[in-house]
């Protein structure tokens, strides 16, 4: 067996785990012996390196493979760390001039894999995979545990409770804090990195309130899309600065209490379809085949066919009517929701 076919089926395997996205597959072989094959390279864990051994020891059972050379890159103990800034970037090489895959808010956990220079290529929760600024990152998890949620798009943090004092910092909507005290409306808050200071306590949800039913977190989507009409559109963003259609998708329902993929073609892939009459919170999806992806738009339903979502195209968060919005209409490719079509969750 040659050298050539064990490599075509390396190539299948890694077929399957091409989103760079989720997946690390950046296997090699070499093939000493006829008898022998060396792999080489890097895995994202043990289960994807043993899923691969098996499929290749079923194609070729006279062959042994030795995988000694292999890198995992998830280990354990995993290292986590949380993120020590308002926001960072997750970039799609260790580099600030490429692709900005999305942002991540303070106190975010994520898991290291690897360091290259100053960068660190790390693992959030949800399994979306993308390099970060090393500094931005501490293992001084979390003392605190969160106990609110910012509800507003961007907050002004004081140092004291007083609109005149001096700013620290800014907190964005999604960020989850810790309340260490109150004074009259306001709230002192604690932040992963040694940031603290004072902000209005109207605009933090208790993380214990959040809503529960499919009709209060559509309620709650109703009630907060307004707040960032005119946010303008910044691809990979996830804040009040810049946002794209996703991040603002997935910043929603982060805010109604529900966790969500990260891009459109995800949500897609991951919610439950529906068809007309289309309720708050509902999601459209839109793909052309010049698009980066086959789904490479989302909006959420105001009801029926009026949608919010962040259009490149507008440069923007505004509100439109697909059937009034021709490149909308036609590229228009389904809906679907991750809340119940019923009253309860």
């Amino acid at each position: 067996m040659s050298k050539d076919t064990i490599s075509e089926t390396l190539e299948k395997i890694k077929a399957r785990y091409s989103d760079g996205r989720l997946n690390v597959f950046e296997l090699s072989a070499e093939q000493p012996a006829p008898d022998r094959c060396v792999l080489s390279g890097t895995v994202l864990d043990q289960a994807l390196l043993e899923n691969s051994l098996q499929q290749l020891r079923t194609a070729f059972p006279e062959i042994t493979f030795d995988a000694v050379a292999v890198t995992i890159l998830r280990k354990s103990p995993a290292q986590l760390l949380a993120l020590n800034t308002n926001l960072a970037g997750v970039h799609r090489h260790p580099s600030r001039k490429t692709e900005l895959m999305t942002q991540v808010l303070n106190g975010t956990i994520v898991e290291r894999l690897r360091e290259e220079d100053s960068w660190l290529f790390v693992r959030q929760e949800d399994g979306y995979l993308g390099w970060v600024q090393g500094a931005y990152l501490t293992p001084d998890l979390p003392l605190l545990t969160p106990t609110h949620m910012v509800y507003e798009p961007l907050l002004l943090m004081l140092a004291g409770a007083d609109e005149h004092e001096k700013i620290i910092s800014r907190v964005f909507a999604g960020t989850a804090v810790s309340i260490t005290d109150t004074s009259g409306a306001w709230a002192k808050i604690e932040l992963v990195g040694g940031y603290s200071g004072w902000v209005p306590a109207k605009a933090l949800q208790p993380l214990d309130s959040l809503p529960q039913t499919a009709a209060e977190r559509r309620a709650l989507m109703a009630s907060k899309v307004a707040d960032f009409i005119g946010v303008p559109y910044r691809w990979g963003g996830s804040s009040a600065y810049g946002i794209d259609c996703s991040g603002f998708v997935q910043l929603l329902y982060r805010l109604a209490g529900v966790t969500i993929p990260r891009d459109a073609d995800m949500q897609y892939a991951a919610g439950k379809s529906v068809e007309l009459p289309f309720q708050v919170g509902d999601l459209f999806y839109f793909g052309s085949e010049g698009g980066h992806r086959a789904i490479s738009h989302v909006g959420i339903s105001l009801g029926g066919w009026r949608m919010i979502h962040s259009s490149g195209s507008r440069n923007g968060v505004y509100e439109d009517n697909i059937q009034d919005v021709r490149s909308l209409r036609e590229s228009f490719a389904g809906a679907n929701t991750f809340l119940n079509t019923s009253d309860a969750d």
